[in-house]
């Protein structure tokens, strides 16, 4: 079956905590660090997707504050083919904060100062991330890899 199309959602989700902005990220199956994203369930919106995603992978609700740029990309599922992937991703403010990771589905989840989060997703993270976060900095007031 060519040609499958999936939709999924996510967001860069950070919060303020004793004057310091913090980024939320995932280890994904495949140890690397990541956004957490998620397929969209039939009658949601890409939005309620986002926070619905965020809220099973790692347990933080969230609000959506602003739109960012959609990734798409191609791969290769063994048994539908080749699969056109279109993510849409949001800046979430945390209105929770503990973390409950979805260890079925995930490896782990951290709060980390923005530099280390950078860092983290330059080195062992995905490529196609990289824009997505450096929007969600530019809209935070912060620069890629700074606090």
């Amino acid at each position: 079956m060519d040609g499958l199309k999936e939709v999924s959602a996510g967001g860069v989700v950070f919060r303020r905590k004793n004057g310091r902005t913090e980024i939320l990220l995932i280890e994904d199956r495949y140890s690397r660090w990541t956004l957490p994203k998620g397929k969209r369930e039939k009658g949601e919106t890409n939005e309620e997707t986002a926070l619905r995603e965020i809220r099973e992978e790692t347990g933080v609700s969230g609000r959506i504050l602003r739109p960012l740029t959609s990734v798409h990309y191609r791969y290769f599922h063994p048994d539908h083919g080749d699969v056109e992937k279109e993510v849409h991703y949001y800046l979430v403010e945390a209105t929770s904060e503990a973390l409950h990771p979805a260890l079925s589905e995930i490896g782990g989840a951290r709060w980390l100062p923005p530099e280390e989060a950078w860092r983290l997703m330059q080195g062992e993270g995905y490529d196609n991330n990289l824009p997505v976060m450096e929007e969600a900095y530019r809209h935070l007031g912060l620069l890629a890899g700074e606090s």
